[in-house]
């Protein structure tokens, strides 16, 4: 904990999230100051004030309430994606570099399939064939971030079963997936942690990019790339329905992967010797 307080860029995108998980959490326990949905026609193009702090947009939606919801929204598809990628892809690359053989070729000419498609392509297409809810729009970028993953984990368990320690494990008659889990995984912990903070911030942007074409969470539900694409043709006549999504969607991205430079400083063992 102490070299993460000295790393700036660990403490300042971790002061960015507390925010943003602190404006998020506002809708989960339903402490919004108006209902992200509902619709006010009267108040309309209100520009941001003591009642409306980010405005209200052309129903009458209260933007802040929105933006809050949306927030939570892409975090919850962000974190969902994020850990069945992890899960699946750490299993996968543990899988590969462990065993080799058939298990290496069959992992990795799936990777590289999957691998051989743009990102945002490969995620509008699952998407366009895949029922639109949060959850199935979770499942598709989870499937984008998975390759990511093995490929990240395979190349340091090829060096890891290569180790005296491993070796002597084996030796004495532990089984693979003892070995696996009591002397890789361990060892491999710090690369995936860094690479979950990272891949979070990749989440984040794909679902708004999903959102934005039309491909993410179906209205009325808040989407904070829905919210960007409506308030395209209103920049000159309400430009603060643009500008708050777009703002938070800049430094949710930004506070994530500041973290997740933070920690690979940190995490680093090549830097330990500087710090010390």
């Amino acid at each position: 904990m102490t070299a993460l307080r000295r790393s700036p860029a660990t403490l300042a995108g971790s002061v960015v999230l507390v925010v943003l998980a602190g404006v998020a959490a506002l809708a989960y326990v339903g402490l919004l100051p108006y209902d992200p949905i509902a619709q006010n026609p009267p108040a309309r193009f209100q520009p941001p004030s003591g009642g409306h702090l980010f405005g209200t947009d052309q129903f009458g939606r209260d933007v802040f309430s929105r933006v809050a919801a949306g927030v939570g929204n892409s975090a919850l598809i962000a974190v969902v994606a994020v850990a069945f990628a992890t899960v699946i892809g750490t299993l996968g690359g543990i899988v590969s570099g462990f065993y080799r053989g058939w298990a290496d070729g069959a992992i990795g000419g799936v990777t590289n399939v999957l691998f051989a498609f743009p990102p945002l392509l490969l995620a509008l297409s699952l998407a366009a064939v895949l029922d639109r809810n949060w959850f199935t729009i979770a499942v598709t970028i989870a499937i984008v971030y998975v390759p990511i993953f093995i490929r990240v984990t395979r190349g340091p368990v090829l060096s890891l079963r290569e180790i005296e320690y491993v070796k002597a494990a084996v030796a004495t008659g532990q089984s693979r997936w003892q070995i696996m889990l009591r002397h890789v995984l361990p060892n491999i912990t710090s690369i995936i942690v860094v690479q979950v903070a990272l891949s979070l911030s990749w989440a984040v942007l794909t679902e708004a990019s999903l959102s934005f074409l039309g491909l993410g969470t179906p209205p009325p539900a808040p989407s904070l790339g829905s919210m960007i694409f409506e308030a395209r043709s209103l920049v000159f006549v309400a430009p603060w329905t643009l500008v708050a999504p777009g703002v938070v969607v800049v430094l949710l991205v930004v506070g994530l992967n500041l973290l997740g430079d933070g920690l690979r400083d940190t995490l680093d063992p090549r830097n330990r010797g500087r710090r010390s």
